[in-house]
């Protein structure tokens, strides 16, 4: 009796796979997104709502996060970025940010196994953020990931973690300045300079650009991906939370009512088809124009 319902379960999993494989290939002829990120919002309401024991939303969570991974790398999706973690989590009790800590690090060595998802897909994990700020145990942990998957090329995860936008733009800022005073420091040594450090003989106009946009792009935390093509919050929220403000001025904010534990193929699938119907759109009043 037990293998006929191992084998009944087989089968309709793999009918499932099939229909799903075939609503890709439907919708692979509209656009197709480049980049979906995700903020997983919702794992705490999610353990509460379920009577739930004190972070098994977050784990569950996880599960949901593997599944958009799926479908995103089986439709094309060639890069994906989940807000994994703020900085402003830390400012949480000590024994939650602990155990969203020991939960990360076991996921991360659940990645860098053979038979994970990302060695499945092909893909390249990159940690953003200030990982400065992680447990040690973590940050090597983290750079053990990008070092084991950094041949990967068919498509790249961005995990975001003790990170929040104002934060990225601020290093981008402090970086760029700094290479750019290495710069003219270099050129003055050399008798090439701008006349910079002397306080003279440039031309305001110039120093007005002496850090382009692109020295700060950059130098982002989220330099290795372009812009979000959609932005997906769970819970019905519409606020970004301080993620990837500088890159989203051009993106579609879909928020379904699910927590992020409940997210499933029809959320992902309503979020594709509004970015086509979008897309559509704005094409059409192109070539009106």
């Amino acid at each position: 009796m037990e293998r006929i319902r191992e084998r009944v379960i087989q089968i309709y999993g793999n009918l499932v796979s099939l229909l799903q494989k075939c609503i890709f290939c439907i919708l692979s002829v509209g656009p197709i997104p480049n980049h979906i990120a995700f903020i997983m919002d919702g794992n705490r309401r999610f353990t509460k709502k379920c009577k739930l024991m004190e972070g098994a939303g977050h784990k569950v969570g996880f599960s949901a996060l593997m599944s958009m991974l799926k479908y995103c790398y089986e439709f094309g999706v060639r890069y994906v970025t989940v807000y994994a973690f703020s900085i402003e989590n830390f400012k949480r009790s000590p024994e939650e940010v602990q155990s969203l800590m020991d939960l990360m690090l076991e996921k991360i060595e659940e990645i860098l196994k053979k038979q994970s998802i990302v060695n499945r897909y092909g893909v390249r994990v990159i940690f953003s953020g200030n990982l400065k700020l992680l447990s040690e145990p973590v940050r090597l942990a983290a750079e053990r990931a990008m070092l084991a998957t950094a041949k990967n090329s068919k498509a790249v995860l961005s995990i975001c973690v003790a990170y929040t936008s104002t934060n990225e733009i601020m290093h981008a800022v402090q970086e760029s300045c700094e290479e750019k005073w290495d710069e003219i420091t270099l050129l003055n040594s050399s008798g090439a300079g701008y006349g910079l450090i002397s306080l003279g003989g440039y031309e305001q106009d110039e120093m007005d650009h002496l850090i382009k946009l692109t020295d700060i792009e950059k130098h982002m935390y989220m330099a290795a991906a372009p812009d979000p093509d959609i932005i997906i919050r769970t819970s019905g929220e519409t606020r970004l939370s301080n993620f990837l403000l500088w890159q989203s001025a051009n993106c579609y904010l879909y928020s379904p009512s699910v927590l992020w534990p409940e997210i499933g193929f029809r959320q992902f699938l309503w979020a594709i088809l509004n970015f086509q119907q979008i897309h559509f759109y704005l094409d059409k009043l192109r070539k009106q124009s």
